[in-house]
């Protein structure tokens, strides 16, 4: 029985696959003419496909800068405008606040990776981000400080000296920033306490914060104006916020005479927010509520002086 290729031989034997010229070039015109139409088609499609989608977009922009696109644009820009100069206001007035941190390095265990109190201390996140969060919070407000972020215990440990001396190298920059800026009228030296969660902690709202207590030096010259603005501070958080406060605690320390630099200035006050137990988070809580507390105060002083 032949197969198909047995076939294919014979036919081709008998017809000799020889065509003419004509025949060729009939053909070849017949596939140009052919892909050319094809050709034609797909930019036909193309063209379309490119032009509808040009007209999209030029309905698209002129809707954006015709009902109201444009005013978005200007908003935004007028916004972004106008926080550059408030920033720019409120950096170019004279600084009301000083913030600094005399135990710089305490920290929490969320960010120490220990649940030893003794080891809480973290060389970059510490207590130093939350007086630098109260005084981004001020400026918010309108207010302008200083924040000093002197590495205080890298200090100590350069010159090798003890860690009660953390206040006398603290006072430096603070007796500096008095001397140049007479416009400051309170101090704050932030610190973070060593007690439990439970004492530490108020939940307002369903948030947690670090309550605040206030530390004032008997042994200092100013004791009574600074334990009256301690008062104070407690006084307003307690009507708008209570129990955040934890009070005002006295300290005397005769042995060696520590003032916790109070001595320098009045309205001077060591503040313990939270403890070791706390996160960074829920003391930014807090020292946004005191940055309210601290502003409303301050413009107190102001309506007080005017009358």
């Amino acid at each position: 029985m032949q197969t198909d290729k047995d076939l294919f031989d014979l036919i081709k034997e008998a017809y000799p696959l020889n065509p003419r010229e004509e025949f060729v070039s009939a053909t070849a015109t017949n596939l140009k003419q052919t892909a050319r139409k094809i050709n034609r088609k797909k930019r036909i499609k193309q063209f379309s496909f490119t032009s509808t989608s040009i007209v999209i977009c030029v309905v698209a922009i002129s809707w954006f800068f015709f009902l109201g696109g444009k005013d978005v644009i200007s908003n935004n820009h007028n916004t972004l405008q106008e926080r550059n100069s408030s920033t720019t206001t409120v950096n170019n007035q004279d600084p009301l606040v000083f913030i600094y941190q005399s135990h710089n390095l305490e920290s929490f265990f969320t960010e120490s990776k220990t649940n030893d109190p003794i080891e809480a201390f973290h060389d970059t996140k510490n207590i130093t981000l939350v007086g630098e969060r109260l005084s981004q919070s001020l400026r918010n407000r309108g207010i302008n400080s200083i924040h000093d972020n002197t590495n205080i215990m890298g200090i100590l440990k350069e010159k090798n000296l003890p860690f009660m001396d953390s206040y006398k190298v603290s006072r430096e920059p603070l007796e500096e920033a008095l001397t140049n800026n007479k416009t400051i009228q309170m101090v704050f030296d932030i610190h973070r306490d060593s007690r439990k969660r439970s004492e530490t902690t108020i939940n307002l709202d369903g948030k947690d914060y670090p309550r605040i207590a206030f530390i004032v030096s008997k042994t200092s010259v100013n004791y009574e104006v600074n334990l009256k603005f301690a008062e104070l501070l407690h006084k307003y958080i307690e009507e708008r916020y209570p129990h955040l406060s934890r009070g005002v605690f006295v300290k005397d320390n005769p042995p060696n005479q520590n003032t916790y630099n109070q001595d320098l200035f009045g309205n001077s006050v060591l503040l313990e927010i939270g403890g070791h137990e706390n996160t960074l988070d829920e003391e930014y809580r807090t020292v946004d509520v005191l940055s309210e507390i601290i502003k409303e105060i301050l413009s107190d002083w102001t309506k007080q002086k005017k009358q």
